[in-house]
C-alpha cells in the first residue's frame, strides 16, 4: 500500500512494475542484473483516487502520462533493485502529494497608501541623485 497521507492511499496491486538493465558504472555486475525500474500506474481508471485529485493530476503531469491514461515513473538512481522500486514509489507519492490539496486561488490585493508612498518617494530620491550627477545645462 502506498500511503500518501491520511486520505489517500494507493493499492499496490494497481501499480505495475517492470525491470530492465540500468545504464552508468557498475562494472560487470551491471551487465547481469536488472536494477532500473519502470512504474506504470493507469490514472484514468484508478479507484484509488477521487474524481478531483484525478483531474488536477491529469492536468498537472499531462506530459508524463501516455496514450493508455498511464502515468510511467522511472528510476536508476541505485544499484540494486529493491531501493529503485522505493525511489519510484517515493516519486510517485510526491507527484500525488503535489495535487492532492485543491490550490488556494488567489484574492486579488491593492498597495497601502503608506507603501504608495514609500514608493514614490524611493522613486524620487533616485531622481534626485541621478540629477546631480548630470552636467548643469546650458540654458540655466
Amino acid at each position: 500500500m502506498l500511503v500518501v497521507n491520511s486520505r489517500l492511499s494507493v493499492p499496490l496491486k494497481e501499480l505495475d512494475f517492470s525491470f530492465s538493465r540500468s545504464s552508468g558504472p557498475g562494472g560487470q555486475h551491471v551487465n547481469k542484473v536488472n536494477t532500473k525500474v519502470t512504474l506504470h500506474w493507469d490514472v484514468a481508471t484508478s479507484p484509488s483516487l477521487p474524481a478531483a485529485v484525478r483531474q488536477r493530476f491529469q492536468e498537472r503531469f499531462a506530459g508524463r502520462i501516455n496514450r493508455r491514461g498511464q502515468i510511467v515513473v522511472t528510476s536508476q538512481r541505485f544499484r540494486d533493485q529493491g531501493r529503485n522500486v522505493a525511489d519510484c514509489l517515493d516519486k510517485l507519492r510526491n507527484m500525488v502529494l503535489a495535487v492532492a490539496d485543491p490550490v488556494k486561488p488567489r484574492r486579488p490585493t491593492r498597495p497601502t497608501r503608506a507603501s504608495r508612498e514609500r514608493r514614490l518617494r524611493a522613486k524620487r530620491a533616485q531622481a534626485n541623485k541621478k540629477s546631480t550627477r548630470r552636467a548643469p545645462r546650458i540654458d540655466d
